[in-house]
């Protein structure tokens, strides 16, 4: 596993999340996380699954 892998392997349904590489996407929250799919409803569009082999999602504590 890489970094990117490592980091994105500790998401868990109910975290929030941005994707760095898209921050138009807005404030996601994370409904599934399974061997490096990880499938998030992002505030401005929609249910979005990403690669969490290719991108590494922040986690955003601003929201608890």
């Amino acid at each position: 596993m890489d970094d990117v892998s490592d980091l994105n392997a500790l998401l868990e349904p109910g975290m929030f999340v941005r994707n760095p590489n898209a921050p138009e996407w807005g404030l996601g929250q994370v409904q599934s996380n399974i061997e490096g799919r990880i499938t998030v409803n992002f505030s401005e569009v929609g249910k979005q699954v990403i690669d969490g082999r290719r991108i590494s999602l922040e986690r955003d504590f601003s929201i608890s």
